[in-house]
């Protein structure tokens, strides 16, 4: 997928940046086709995996920053660079910078050709595909033509508290491109100073009239510095509809929890739907391994209910 958010983040904090990406592959290789990292000077961002080979390839990308202009390299894994993966791959390398950036604004796939041939027409049939039926190719190099569809979040996260744990979640969740994080708490000065690139960071005084406008597809994650706000905030939910929806705490918390939203009205069967405690109790109480254990969940499908005796030694 092309990061088009993080490459725009990049250029507007870096002036100009490289962004070197995996063509085509053959044989095994660390990475997939696709896989990119992005370069300045003093630092990158992102990887296309296996030691030797990133070292070149950043070698490269900054000598190529002063001029600009693009290359295709093909690299022997095994023979030339010592790796273990045995196969090859091809490595595109592009700079880019704010002159650059808006030939790609508004693009659901980015195609450009990389050694001057016209656009075949197995590429214009791939671009008339995705724009006439919304099918997403594949990554790829075609007939000297680069591929890639836009990284596009296909799930919403909703985030509600900015203490410990939810500034974890928040450095999980926010490089993962299927994710579009909603973070929000009852005042800006409980956000960190410099809230994440892409994240839409919310202060609400009543957050809870703020679930009531939530979307219905969206995923939630609970975990405010107040027991009253979390359970409001869970009757809310429950009565606007929800894909998925966690809260933190313990299994004694869960129980009294049960039997509060109980009273307000709502059935067994739609109190289950919340998951509590999050989190992977074999990982520990870390904010970043809670973090973790969610991520995990979360990447494989969406929060799952647990049995009673996994529940009541968790976090």
């Amino acid at each position: 997928m092309f990061d088009l958010v993080a490459l725009r983040a990049a250029v507007a904090a870096h002036g100009r940046v490289v962004r070197v990406v995996i063509a085509a592959v053959l044989g095994s290789s660390p990475r997939e086709v696709g896989a990119s990292m992005l370069v300045w000077p003093g630092g990158s961002a992102g990887t296309i995996g296996g030691g030797a080979l990133e070292w070149e390839a950043t070698q490269r990308a900054l000598a190529m920053l002063p001029e600009g202009g693009h290359r295709l390299d093909h690299e022997a894994l095994g023979p030339r660079l010592g790796q273990c993966c045995g196969g090859s791959v091809t490595v595109l390398t592009e700079v880019h910078d704010a002159t650059t950036l808006p030939a790609l604004e508004g693009e659901t796939v980015i195609a450009r050709a990389v050694d001057g041939r016209p656009m075949p027409l197995a590429v214009k049939r791939l671009l008339a595909k995705a724009r006439g039926e919304g099918v997403a190719p594949e990554p790829a190099l075609v007939q000297g033509w680069m591929i890639e569809p836009v990284a596009q979040p296909t799930r919403q996260l909703w985030i509600w508290g900015a203490g410990h744990v939810g500034r974890a979640l928040v450095s999980v969740f926010t490089p993962l491109p299927d994710f579009a994080v909603t973070w929000i708490d009852v005042a800006a000065d409980r956000f960190p100073p410099l809230v994440p690139e892409g994240v839409r960071a919310i202060p609400a005084a009543d957050p809870a009239v703020l679930a009531d406008h939530a979307p219905r597809e969206a995923e939630h994650l609970i975990l405010t510095y107040s027991h009253a706000l979390d359970l409001e905030l869970c009757h809310r939910l429950l009565l606007r509809g929800f894909a998925g929806c966690g809260l933190i705490g313990s299994a004694t918390k869960w129980a009294r929890f049960r039997g509060r939203l109980a009273a307000l009205g709502h059935s067994p069967q739609a109190i289950s739907q919340i998951v509590c405690p999050i989190g992977d109790r074999t990982l520990g109480k870390h904010p970043q391994a809670i973090a973790l254990g969610v991520g995990v969940a979360l990447i494989k499908g969406g929060l799952q209910r647990r049995s009673e005796t996994e529940t009541r030694d968790a976090v």
